[in-house]
């Protein structure tokens, strides 16, 4: 897990600056809170620009982001939780529970949103 600092925020897009070689990589995490602007927000690594520098996409808004903030890399990709305890439930991007029903049974077993699916044969069939 590496520290960079915020360059630029254009919309949705915010370009961090890392040091030299602990660039993260393409679909890596990046976190920045700041509590005394109560911002907490996850990014993606989508694109290396060169110069030690990740963009990223924002996967919330971006007000009051500003330049110099620290970034951390989480050195993972975004990962939801998966499996039995999933169903009937409801999850935001991140994979945090948002049905009030309370945290999910097994935080741990989590997988990357990127993971390829199931092949056809894999898939269990459900009849109703």
């Amino acid at each position: 897990m590496a520290d960079g600092e915020i360059l630029q925020v254009i919309g949705p897009v915010v370009d961090i600056r890392f040091p030299e070689g602990e660039v993260p990589e393409i679909l890596n995490a990046v976190k920045i809170t700041d509590q005394a602007r109560n911002i907490d927000l996850t990014l993606e690594v989508e694109q290396l620009i060169g110069n030690n520098t990740a963009r990223c996409m924002a996967l919330g808004v971006t007000e009051g982001l500003v330049r110099g903030m620290k970034a951390v890399d989480l050195g993972t990709p975004i990962s939801v939780p998966v499996g039995e305890q999933t169903l009937g439930r409801i999850f935001n991007l991140l994979g945090e529970p948002i049905d009030e029903k309370g945290p999910v049974h097994d935080p741990k077993k989590r997988s990357s949103i990127h993971k390829n699916p199931p092949s056809f044969e894999e898939q269990v069939p459900v009849h109703t």
